[in-house]
């Protein structure tokens, strides 16, 4: 299957907000009206916005051990919760497309952001129903940082730095958590687990705002006149182009199973770490919360490094693979790590583990870039981000009714094994792409 080259006059990226089959209007589509920025500036934007939005994402499962108990709820709910923002960002990946057509990828994220801030400040009220409703929002927030960021950097960025640079990128999800989990768990013992989701509101804000300078200049494709109502959003021509990407090359495929398998992993270990290593090693919060922005700054430092091997091998499927059964080994480490385990070990494995598993994101990303269609690379982006965020969402349900069940160590081997399977399936493929 191949998508329709866009009309003389339309711009690639309206025509990938396009239903299948129907072109863009280039009469419909806003005028380029000021000089596309450099690639520098475009990575700045998202970069920010990628940043403040992970760091709201990571708020609540960093504060979890003291806001569950305070609202009255079991330590492994937190994973309810974590899966129900991730189903609320795949709600988005699937409807979104006509929001970002007709606002443009700037202002859809400020959007977004917007509401992602908003949702954390609803959950500071504390009422479980508000909690899990302001979940679903706060997933629905963070939608927009997938599609609209590589919907700006596939425009500027250099062909020879792709790699590199989506995965700087996608740095500021790990970026955000780490920020996270140094302040919030220091903020939530001295003021209140409250006192973190405000502090995170005025944040959210504070960065919606900062990018503003920047929005003319690159949303200069947006489609004023795209309709955006319920028929727009729902209907089955929007709701079915992210899968009809996946069938445009035979690699995006591979590349979403296999992301799908890292995501049950990456979405299990930062819901849940901070809540295992206080309830299971008995760690004190802030000793906990250290813990986890030492995985997360390992993985900032990791999809920079694995970034630029990609881009340097010309092989980043193959990087890859070898991810996907080293995060596999590493995870079944952590995981068997006994009580008692001194907190600088717990933290190397930490470490060890956030490099491998959860810097996969800008490589996956920048290949689905390279592969699809110039007109359907949102498309194929939002195709293979579904299948992340529905891992994202099933994963921690999942993990929470296992811990639940059969303790900690089962569920998070089972957590682990999955890239490892996922690669023996896939790798090949991957490696002939």
């Amino acid at each position: 299957m191949q998508s329709a080259p866009p009309k003389p006059g339309a711009s690639p990226e309206t025509a990938a907000l396009a239903p299948p089959g129907a072109a863009a209007s280039p009469a419909r589509a806003q005028p380029v009206c000021a000089r596309q920025p450099g690639w520098q500036a475009a990575l700045g934007v998202t970069l920010a916005m990628q940043t403040a939005a992970a760091a709201l994402g990571q708020t609540l499962p960093v504060v979890a051990p003291v806001m569950t108990d305070a609202v009255g709820l079991s330590p492994e709910s937190i994973g309810y919760l974590a899966g129900l923002g991730s189903l609320g960002t795949a709600l988005f990946l699937a409807c979104g497309a006509p929001v970002l057509a007709r606002l443009g990828p700037v202002r859809t994220l400020q959007a977004g952001l917007l509401l992602a801030a908003g949702s954390i400040g609803l959950a500071a009220l504390g009422w479980p129903p508000v909690l899990l409703f302001a979940s679903l929002l706060l997933g629905i927030g963070y939608g927009p940082t997938p599609p609209a960021g590589s919907r700006i950097l596939a425009a500027t960025a250099p062909p020879q730095h792709r790699t590199l640079i989506f995965s700087v990128k996608q740095a500021g999800a790990p970026l955000g958590a780490a920020l996270a989990g140094l302040a919030g768990p220091v903020v939530a013992l001295r003021l209140g687990w409250e006192a973190v989701c405000i502090l995170g509101l005025l944040a959210g804000l504070a960065v919606a705002t900062a990018v503003q300078p920047w929005r003319a200049a690159l949303d200069t494709e947006r489609d004023p006149r795209r309709a955006v109502g319920p028929g727009a959003l729902f209907g089955r021509s929007n709701l079915a182009a992210p899968f009809a990407a996946l069938r445009l090359h035979p690699l995006l495929m591979p590349l979403a199973l296999l992301s799908g398998a890292f995501a049950c992993l990456q979405g299990s270990l930062f819901a849940f770490v901070v809540t295992w290593l206080v309830g299971k090693h008995g760690l004190p919060l802030p000793e906990a919360g250290m813990i986890f922005a030492v995985m997360q700054g390992a993985g900032v430092t990791a999809r920079l490094v694995l970034g630029w091997v990609a881009d340097r091998s010309g092989r980043p499927s193959l990087v890859l693979a070898v991810q996907a059964f080293a995060g596999a080994g590493l995870a079944a480490l952590f995981a068997l790590a006994p009580v008692g385990t001194p907190a600088p070990l717990l933290g190397l494995l930490a470490a060890g583990t956030g490099f491998v598993a959860a810097s996969w994101n800008g490589i996956s990303l920048a290949e689905v870039a390279r592969v699809a269609p110039a007109a359907r690379i949102s498309d194929a982006t939002s195709g293979v981000t579904l299948i992340v965020f529905f891992c994202y969402f099933v994963a921690p349900i999942s993990f929470a009714a296992g811990a639940a069940a059969w303790g900690w160590t089962l569920p998070l081997l089972l957590i682990a094994a999955l890239p490892a399977a996922a690669g023996l399936c896939v790798v090949p493929r991957l490696l002939r792409g």
